[in-house]
């Protein structure tokens, strides 16, 4: 009698029978079968090759995701779709720089210029139109007389003005202005004084800038301060912004002074409906650095 090959396999006969050459031929392969797998190891190594198959998942699926981290690294926020920043109303403006100074002469904040003069070009030293801006031909970087800036005021501080201009040690004002394709204008102006005492004497006792006594703009009725925030301040320079408040008319006026050394310069802009914030801060910051 041959013993079972398996927990499942058929029972041998019992009897005995007589065993040919043939049989015993047929015979042979069961007799030579390795034993049965006991079932626990089997499980143990289907467990292990699933481990296996997983572990290689994992290094596959580790090494795209490796990739696609660095891919996204490497790329710029807009170029990742769904981090795109949409734009916040800032122009386009040129590539800044100072103008050059004539031989020997020092920069407004360094040692040896008591009087933090700018002895560059004044109409150099004006911020350039943004891409886009229309500017106006005749306001393009050019000499502004005392009237043609006093009339940016109200009527009744005309003549206050214009006597403060006539008692102070002013030498030139210049301007340039521009409009954009959505409606808001822009005018900056430079005044600069024989030294830095007068441009002070200037934006504190006539303009009053920075105060609620501010010298109001033709056309307006009220005003509230506003801050420019960190981007906005240069060192040896102050700013003083302030925003038209409703009820406002037809179209809202934006406005600041920046004192810089023997400089004073005034930014405004304006537009029907309301003056953005950003590209007023914006312009408020890039002619601050050009100045400071």
């Amino acid at each position: 009698m041959t013993e079972p090959t398996g927990a499942t396999a058929p029972e041998t006969p019992t009897e005995t029978t007589e065993t040919t050459p043939e049989a015993a031929e047929a015979q042979a392969p069961a007799a030579q079968a390795p034993e049965a797998v006991p079932a626990t190891k089997a499980r143990s190594r289907r467990v292990l090759a699933g481990v296996l198959r997983w572990a290689a998942a994992v290094v596959v699926c580790g090494g795209l995701g490796a990739g696609t981290a660095a891919a996204i690294t490497s790329m710029e926020r807009t170029d990742v779709p769904g981090l795109a920043t949409a734009s916040d109303g800032r122009w386009t403006y040129p590539k800044l720089s100072l103008p050059p100074l004539p031989e020997g002469s020092p920069r407004p904040f360094t040692v040896g210029n008591e009087g933090e003069v700018h002895h560059a070009d004044l109409r150099r030293l004006l911020l350039p139109a943004p891409a886009g801006a229309t500017v106006d031909p005749k306001l393009d970087g050019a000499w502004v007389s005392v009237d043609q800036y006093v009339s940016l005021y109200t009527k009744a501080d005309r003549p206050k003005l214009k006597q403060a201009i006539a008692d102070s040690a002013l030498r030139h004002v210049t301007a340039r202005s521009w409009t954009m394709p959505d409606g808001t204008k822009s005018a900056v102006y430079l005044l600069r004084f024989k030294s830095v005492a007068f441009s002070e004497d200037f934006k504190d006792e006539a303009v009053n800038a920075g105060t609620p006594a501010t010298a109001l703009l033709e056309g307006m009725q009220s005003f509230d301060a506003e801050a420019l925030g960190n981007e906005a301040r240069v060192a040896n320079t102050a700013q003083y912004a302030m925003a038209e408040k409703e009820p406002y008319g037809a179209e809202q006026t934006r406005w600041a002074y920046i004192q810089a050394g023997d400089t004073l310069a005034l930014i405004v802009q304006s537009r029907k409906g309301g003056a953005a914030a950003v590209p007023f801060q914006q312009t408020v910051t890039l002619q601050n650095q050009l100045l400071g």
